[in-house]
């Protein structure tokens, strides 16, 4: 156990990686009542924008200038793609049966990642992508420079968030809308702006997410969003969908129980051959099934009635 503060750093390190990804779901869910399927393949093309920046400035450019300006056009290209699918996929099945939706969802995720891989340079494989050099040591844990750019920009996007909700009126308005938006319209709200603004928001954040994924595996892929979109939504429901603060909440509980249990579960007596990183996935589905037995409103979620 002498590797335990190392593993509870890696989990806590994958789930704000999580979390991050997950406040797209939540958000766009606790406004809309809709479940973006291709939030993932969203996440993943923040990474390649990210990349292509990357590869157009001086060979000689510090990673610490670098950085931004990757975050500044993955962002960009992932916003730019969510704004564009509720415009143009979600809109118009608003009031379409739950159905519609979800499987024009499952479409458009499909559908960016044939594209990514169609037409980016290599995408089939893992393109490499840049990285912070440097490792540090804390006690017996080891942290890289792109472990501390992981949990630095959970940290601020998490406070910007939460101060953007509660002290602006956009964010209000938002909340407005997330409780009632046929009242919300008629006190005046621009219901359709809020909505966007929501998946922007959550786009912008799976970008961030996507520069830190790149930096801390050192590759990107056309198909990396859609493990990472289901353990997102995971943990999304773990925290209580449409709950900010929950989906933080659920991608750390979550990071934390997969890094432990691919640690150490085949220590425990018979169970030898269920342990390791193979495993990991499994523990973290075996996690979202209980969660919807015994507590379906996730950690931080209430239960309500369900919305005509």
């Amino acid at each position: 156990m002498n590797t335990l503060p190392q593993q509870l750093a890696n989990g806590l390190l994958l789930g704000s990686m999580y979390g991050l990804i997950a406040i797209g779901y939540t958000m766009v869910y606790g406004i809309v009542q809709l479940i973006n399927f291709a939030h993932g393949e969203i996440f993943m093309t923040g990474g390649f924008g990210a990349l292509s920046v990357y590869l157009v400035l001086p060979s000689d450019i510090s990673m610490w200038v670098a950085v931004p300006l990757m975050l500044i056009g993955g962002g960009l290209v992932a916003v730019l793609i969510a704004v564009g699918a509720e415009r143009f996929a979600y809109r118009p099945l608003r009031g379409a049966p739950r159905l519609a939706p979800l499987i024009t969802a499952i479409g458009l995720s499909l559908a960016l990642q044939e594209v990514v891989r169609n037409f980016y340079p290599e995408a089939d494989r893992a393109r490499a992508f840049p990285g912070l050099d440097g490792t540090h040591n804390i006690g017996s844990i080891t942290i890289k420079d792109a472990d501390i750019f992981l949990i630095g920009a959970a940290i601020v996007c998490m406070s910007a968030l939460a101060l953007f909700v509660r002290r602006s009126r956009t964010g209000r308005a938002m909340q407005a809308t997330a409780q009632d938006p046929d009242t919300a319209q008629l006190m005046g709200i621009d219901t359709n702006r809020i909505i966007v603004i929501a998946f922007a928001i959550g786009g912008f954040f799976a970008a961030v997410a996507s520069v830190a994924y790149g930096m801390k595996y050192g590759n990107v892929k056309y198909d990396m969003g859609f493990l990472m979109g289901l353990k997102a939504f995971t943990a999304a429901v773990l925290g209580g969908i449409g709950n900010i603060y929950g989906a933080m909440l659920g991608g750390i509980v979550l990071g934390i129980a997969e890094t432990l249990a691919s640690a150490y579960i085949d220590g425990v007596p018979g169970m030898q051959q269920l342990g390791g990183q193979s495993w990991a996935n499994v523990w973290a589905f075996c996690l979202l099934i209980l969660v919807l037995l015994f507590r379906p409103q996730g950690l931080l979620g209430e239960r309500v009635a369900d919305r005509a």
